[in-house]
C-alpha cells in the first residue's frame, strides 16, 4: 500500500501541489489523470523519492521514503520517469539488467540473468535483446525501459507517462503488457495518463487530480462520470457506455 499524509510541494508563492491525503491499495493498477499543470507527475514523483516534498509523510509498502536507504527501497519500488538518459549503445539486454542493480551492484549472477531474461521475453523483446538502444523504434525502447523497470522485480512500479510518444496501436500493446504484470506478477501500478479511455479501460482504479490537488478517487465506474470529469477538466464530457465498459466522449 502506498499512503500519503498532508503531502506538499511548493513551487513558488503562487503554486502548490497538496496537500494530498491518499491511501492507494496494494496490487493492481491504478492511473492519475487531470488536466495539464494539474501535478500528477509531480505527485508521483515525489512518491518515487526523485522529487524532495516540503511537508508531509509517504509510505511505500511501510516503509517511509524519505528515511530509508536507497538500496532498501530500490528492492520496493521502482520508477521510470518520462525522459530516460541512457547510453544508447547499450544493448536492450545490458539495460534490462540496469533493473538488477540493487541487488548486484553490477555483478550480474546466474540467477540475475534468468530474470533478465524472463521480462525480456515477458515484454516480447527476445528478438531485439542484442539490439542496441538507438536502433529501436521509439515504442520498442519504450517496451525495453519498461522490462528493465519490472525486472527490478518491485512490489510497486510508478511509471511517470509511459506512453509518451507512442502511438494508439503501441500504446494499446504497452497497457496489455502492464495490465498482464498487475494481473500474474502481482505487481502494484500506479502511472500518469493523459488519455481519460485508456485509463478507464486498463486500470482499477483512477485518481482525479486538479489545481495541485486529489478531487477524486476509486474505482472505474466512480470515476467515470459525465459531470466529475466536466467539472475536472474543465471542458465538456459525456460518458456512455461502451462495449468494453465507460467510454468518455470528448
Amino acid at each position: 500500500m502506498i499512503k500519503l499524509y498532508n503531502v506538499s510541494k511548493q513551487y513558488s508563492s503562487d503554486v502548490k501541489i497538496g496537500e494530498i491525503d491518499l491511501e492507494i491499495p496494494k496490487a493492481g493498477i491504478t492511473s492519475i489523470i487531470g488536466p495539464n499543470g494539474a501535478g500528477k507527475s509531480t505527485t508521483l514523483l515525489m512518491i518515487g523519492r526523485l522529487l524532495k516534498m516540503d511537508e508531509g509523510e509517504i509510505t511505500v509498502s511501510g516503509l517511509d521514503v524519505v528515511n530509508t536507504k536507497p538500496d532498501e527501497l530500490a528492492k520496493n519500488l521502482a520508477i521510470l520517469r518520462q525522459e530516460n538518459h541512457f547510453v544508447t549503445k547499450l544493448t536492450v539486454r545490458q539495460l534490462v539488467g540496469f533493473g538488477r542493480y540493487p541487488y548486484t551492484k553490477g555483478r550480474l549472477t546466474k540467477e540475475d540473468e534468468e530474470i533478465i531474461t524472463k521480462y525480456i521475453d515477458f515484454l516480447g523483446l527476445s528478438d531485439l535483446e542484442h539490439r542496441f538502444i538507438d536502433q529501436l523504434s521509439g515504442g520498442q525502447r519504450q517496451m525495453a525501459y519498461v522490462a528493465m523497470v519490472l525486472s527490478q522485480e518491485t512490489e510497486v512500479v510508478l511509471l511517470d507517462e509511459p506512453l509518451n510518444n507512442l502511438d494508439v496501436a503501441r500504446s494499446v500493446q504497452m497497457l496489455r503488457y502492464l495490465r498482464k504484470a498487475a494481473d500474474e506478477l502481482n505487481r502494484t501500478i500506479v502511472m500518469v495518463l493523459h488519455d481519460i479511455n485508456f485509463a478507464a479501460r486498463y486500470s482499477d482504479r483512477i485518481i482525479c487530480m486538479k489545481q495541485g490537488r486529489v478531487c477524486n478517487f476509486g474505482c472505474i465506474q466512480e470515476i467515470m462520470q459525465s459531470d466529475l470529469l466536466s467539472e475536472t477538466f474543465d471542458t465538456d464530457i459525456e460518458v456512455i457506455e461502451g462495449p468494453d465498459g465507460p467510454l468518455a466522449i470528448y
